[in-house]
């Protein structure tokens, strides 16, 4: 017989990780490897592991959690432990968030009300290399495809809003003391907004955002 597939759950949320090991400890074919409360605790289970040799073939793993978030976390796991993939299970289906954990490096992407036989689909394509897509979040990577986003539409929420915060002449230091995040994310924000609009200069982002009408012309 194969060896189980061995999976780390990542949730901040004690009753939705409780609840997912206690569905995969009845299964003949998975093993709980481990669980963890965010991407941080993930990391040091997973340094555990693999000190005695038991690396998971898979982390499934919730996107909004406090301190080192799950997008921050997927990047971090495949840096350190090439060989482990990641399921993300989440809430959030924006395209942003699914477009940022495939860019570093999730094999899947589910919604929270995705059934049992979906979550383990997933978990077995991942250990063999595959990607497997919720079906909403597949649809709507395929209307992005068909019909690309521009200009503004092409922003997500947050970057709207850091946005109007360049315009109003803040630093990516002020924004981050304004957004509760890192400086570094802060200036990531910036750049992407930039690279989405074709912009070179914060300066032109500030016109581009009083000329669309974001934030009234000063004086």
């Amino acid at each position: 017989m194969n060896a189980p597939l061995r999976v780390l759950v990542v949730d901040d949320h004690a009753v939705v990780r409780r609840g997912v090991i206690a569905y995969l400890d009845v299964l003949d074919d998975v093993e709980v490897a481990g669980e963890a409360a965010d991407g941080t605790a993930a990391l040091d289970v997973l340094a555990q592991l693999a000190t005695l040799g038991r690396l998971p073939d898979v982390a499934l793993m919730d996107l909004q959690m406090p301190g080192m978030d799950g997008v921050a976390a997927i990047a971090e796991i495949r840096r350190r432990h090439p060989s482990l993939q990641v399921v993300v299970l989440t809430s959030f289906g924006e395209i942003e968030r699914v477009h940022a954990a495939l860019h570093e490096g999730a094999a899947g992407y589910l919604l929270k009300d995705a059934g049992p036989g979906e979550i383990v689909a997933a978990l077995h394509a991942a250990a063999r290399g595959e990607v497997f897509l919720d079906p909403a979040v597949a649809r709507r990577l395929a209307q992005e495809i068909r019909a690309p986003r521009s200009g503004l539409r092409a922003l997500t929420a947050r970057e709207r809003e850091i946005l109007r915060l360049v315009a109003e002449g803040r630093s990516n230091k002020e924004i981050a003391a304004k957004l509760v995040i890192s400086e570094r994310t802060a200036r990531t924000h910036v750049s992407n907004l930039l690279g989405k609009l074709g912009l070179a200069s914060r300066t032109q982002a500030a016109l581009l955002a009083i000329r669309e009408g974001l934030v009234p012309p000063s004086g």
